[in-house]
């Protein structure tokens, strides 16, 4: 397969279950290592670039699984995304020195506004594991923003979701494309989802690129609808 990612917009990756999605999803957050090929991001290649160092190339990620600090609060788990964009010093964190307390300062800061911007103020000192799923999922997309991504890796945000949360949820994408000036990578079942916030899909099926294009033309590719409804292609 091979597809570029308009910057500033949001690209949804779709296909049935097993199409590879996630596995590319994997790929570009280098949790996975691709037997060939490569993937360029800004023109650099990511295959150099370790799974832990990924955030620190401007990628931010939520997962279909949550990977939250369960026993941790909201604040600490924020806290934990922006960590990625310090560079700490031993010495002066044990010495709490003038450079480690504005330091903190700054992340304390960084992470209340993330807070507030996603409506979690009044769970901002709960366990997450006390949280509603619902909720849990707008901590993680706080700790993703806290990395500071240019670009913005969404699997399957809207599993597990209710209706209403859904709405909601297309709602918070189309904004924080705008307000964090982010192009946004969506993997998602959700075709009433996808079709009403994507402004560009990519259609997969059994690890290989079926089709391309707008919301309206992937809709129509008879390759994308006999891999969702079986058969001949129509």
């Amino acid at each position: 397969m091979s597809f570029k990612i308009p910057e500033g917009k949001v690209v949804a990756l779709i296909g049935p279950n097993g199409a590879g999605k996630t596995t590319l999803f994997n790929c570009v957050s280098r949790l996975y290592t691709p037997d060939s090929g490569d993937i360029l991001y800004r023109g650099q290649s990511l295959l150099a670039t370790a799974a832990q160092h990924i955030a620190q190339r401007g990628i931010g990620r939520t997962f279909q699984n949550l990977a939250l600090f369960q026993n941790l609060t909201v604040t600490d788990n924020v806290r934990i995304g922006a960590h990625t964009r310090t560079r700490g010093n031993l010495i002066a964190d044990a010495l709490r020195l003038p450079l480690s307390r504005r330091a903190n300062a700054a992340l304390q800061r960084d992470s209340n506004r993330l807070i507030d911007y996603l409506h979690l103020q009044d769970f901002a000192a709960s366990k997450v594991k006390d949280l509603p799923f619902g909720t849990q999922k707008r901590v993680e997309l706080a700790r993703a923003l806290a990395t500071d991504p240019s670009m913005l890796l969404l699997d399957e945000p809207a599993c597990g979701l209710n209706h209403e949360e859904v709405n909601e949820l297309g709602q918070i994408i189309q904004a924080i494309r705008v307000d964090f000036n982010l192009t946004v990578l969506l993997v998602e079942h959700h075709m009433g989802l996808v079709m009403s916030i994507s402004d560009h899909i990519v259609a997969l099926n059994f690890g290989r690129q079926i089709a391309e294009g707008t919301p309206e033309q992937v809709q129509q590719h008879p390759d994308v609808i006999a891999a969702y409804l079986g058969g001949d292609k129509a």
